[in-house]
């Protein structure tokens, strides 16, 4: 009897242990955590706005209709990519190749296992190692880098574009949602004396149903894919711009000196980067995104959203500034100002791409932001979005956080790899500055007037997380 009630006390000390007193608090010592504004990007709130024409579409266009939708809060870079911020992705690709390239002559340049001597495979690059090259073993191992010498011009030793490929993993989540893909925890029913029906077997933590219930009352529950790496994707792309795009987008047109000169140059350090492909962009987006996380991870801080493309939805509530009926980011109905100045860079009057100001790209900043402190929202160069282009879209999307997406395969018809490109560009006409004015370009080519920027999604509601924070272009 003693035994018993010193084993009824000891239970009792230890479910008072936790300090709850028996209330439904919450987990104890969680991190606080404030989102700071990410660098070069701005807030955007969430709001909910007439998306599509404000005036009468582009006669038998019919493929910019008018559909009233919500978007969540987010940060967007203030300006396009510049050649610039790019080219430190380059580099960083080419750093890490160096650093491999080293590594029999360096075990240093990586990190082979973690804090408890447990191996990483694969290893991870040390950035605190610097490279050198001042020998001849370091040159002879890193030699495949760089233009072979039947290649080079007037013997100069420059690395091979062709090598810079970037090697990255997406998580394909919209296929790990479908129903088939999906373990549903299920109570497992009791089986009767005698009944012979099929019942739902345990497997781990989870109910797999084997067999629908005789007469439908359970569904099968049966997973195709046991193993999730079936959802992670692999992808290999070549990073560096096509720099030739300044030639081969217009016939009969010299701009040998833009191709060979705007990317790397430093006048044009702040103009934005063009001959970027849809795929390069989403490359770039990842590459950000590990780059900052890893940053937060080192310094003990939460990870936060990843950087990715704008829906055309969210591009458009951002370019709006919050003006409801505004056919442009300054307002409108013109494209100039009252002192008759142009208010972007596009092809204006009879071609004459002079009159506002630039000839082809001008730097990021150029003319004035709109409201929510975004430039070149239209003109300039055309921007990528995160959506594939289809003219019936606005009918079957949905009206919270519009999204289509398809990712076509190389093999696929060119019909499907369209992704839907806003803004228009320095060689456009005027209707393509409109913010409800989309066209399309294929995800695997790239031109010399399109660029991007990039968002991330808000964590939380809206910044002070109070209702005062909410925008509507509808006030």
């Amino acid at each position: 009897m003693k035994r018993l009630l010193l084993f009824a006390c000891f239970v009792a000390i230890l479910a008072g242990c936790g300090g709850d007193d028996g209330q439904l608090i919450g987990v104890k010592d969680r991190p606080p955590f404030f989102q700071e504004t990410p660098y070069g990007t701005v807030y955007i709130p969430p709001g909910s706005y007439v998306m599509g024409p404000d005036d009468v579409d582009v006669p038998w266009s019919y493929n910019s209709k008018q559909k009233t939708v919500t978007v969540q809060a987010m940060y967007m870079d203030d300006s396009e990519i510049s050649n610039n911020e790019y080219r430190q992705f380059v580099n960083w690709v080419r750093d890490s190749l160096l650093r491999l390239m080293l590594v029999d002559l360096d075990q240093n340049m990586v990190i082979a296992q973690d804090q408890y001597g447990n191996d990483l495979d694969p290893p991870v690059i040390n950035w605190q190692e610097r490279i050198r090259l001042d020998n001849q073993d370091a040159e002879e191992a890193v030699a495949d880098l760089f233009l072979p010498e039947n290649e080079r011009f007037y013997r100069r030793k420059e690395v091979d574009s062709r090598k810079l490929n970037f090697l990255y993993y997406t998580i394909n989540l919209r296929l790990a949602a479908e129903k088939s893909n999906r373990f549903i925890p299920q109570t497992q029913p009791e089986k009767k004396h005698g009944d012979t029906k099929q019942f739902p077997t345990g497997k781990g933590n989870y109910t797999v149903w084997d067999k629908p219930y005789n007469g439908g009352s359970y569904a099968d529950r049966t997973r195709k894919n046991e193993d999730r790496s079936v959802f992670i994707d692999k992808h290999v792309i070549n990073i560096y711009p096509d720099t030739l795009a300044w030639i081969h987008d217009f016939t009969y047109s010299f701009n040998e000196p833009m191709t060979s000169m705007y990317f790397w140059h430093p006048a044009y350090d702040n103009y934005p980067v063009v001959g970027i492909s849809w795929q390069q962009a989403s490359a770039f987006c990842v590459w950000r995104s590990q780059l900052l996380n890893s940053f937060l991870e080192h310094i003990g801080q939460t990870a936060v959203n990843e950087f990715r493309l704008p829906t055309e939805s969210e591009w458009e509530w951002a370019a709006r500034g919050g003006l409801a009926e505004s056919p442009y980011p300054w307002g409108g109905p013109y494209i100039r100002n009252n002192r008759g100045c142009f208010l972007a860079n596009f092809k204006p009057m009879r071609g004459s791409y002079i009159d506002d100001g630039g000839v082809t790209t001008v730097g990021i900043y150029s003319y004035n932001p709109n409201s929510y402190g975004l430039y070149c929202m239209a003109g300039n160069v055309a921007e990528w979005t995160s959506n594939a282009f289809d003219e019936d879209a606005y009918d079957f999307e949905h009206d919270l956080n519009p999204d289509y997406q398809y990712n076509a395969g190389d093999n696929e018809p060119n019909v499907l790899k369209r992704k839907v490109i806003r803004g228009g560009s320095w060689k456009d006409v005027g209707y393509y500055l409109e913010t409800s004015s989309r066209s399309y370009e294929y995800q695997d080519t790239a031109k010399c007037y399109i660029g991007f920027r990039c968002v991330m999604t808000y964590l939380g509601r809206a910044q002070g997380d109070n209702l005062d924070n909410v925008s509507s272009a509808h006030d």
